[in-house]
């Protein structure tokens, strides 16, 4: 299995994916969900990862998994860090 080299953020697939089709608004979403408004905005708009906490009201809203929403965010993080974390001094074990 291969990685995305540049996966999109949650936020923006579900604004795009979803939010954007049914005409609907961060805020409308959040009211639906029962969470702060500011959680879906900021996820939106790509300032904030997504939790297992809104993953779970996302499948449960959207008919999908948590696990869709998860591996959003994973794929988005992993990498991030790949571009952050030097392993240049790292060697491989070497089996016997």
């Amino acid at each position: 299995m291969t990685l995305m080299k540049n996966p999109s953020h949650p936020g923006e697939l579900l604004a795009e994916l979803y939010l954007e089709p049914l005409g609907m608004s961060a805020i409308m979403l959040a009211k639906h969900l029962h969470v702060p408004r500011t959680r879906i905005e900021r996820l939106v708009k790509e300032e904030t990862a997504l939790t297992v906490d809104t993953a779970i009201r996302l499948a449960k809203f959207f008919s999908t998994t948590p696990e869709y929403w998860m591996n959003l965010q994973r794929a988005w993080d992993i990498a991030r860090a790949r571009d952050t974390i030097d392993v240049s001094d790292i060697t491989p074990l070497q089996a016997a």
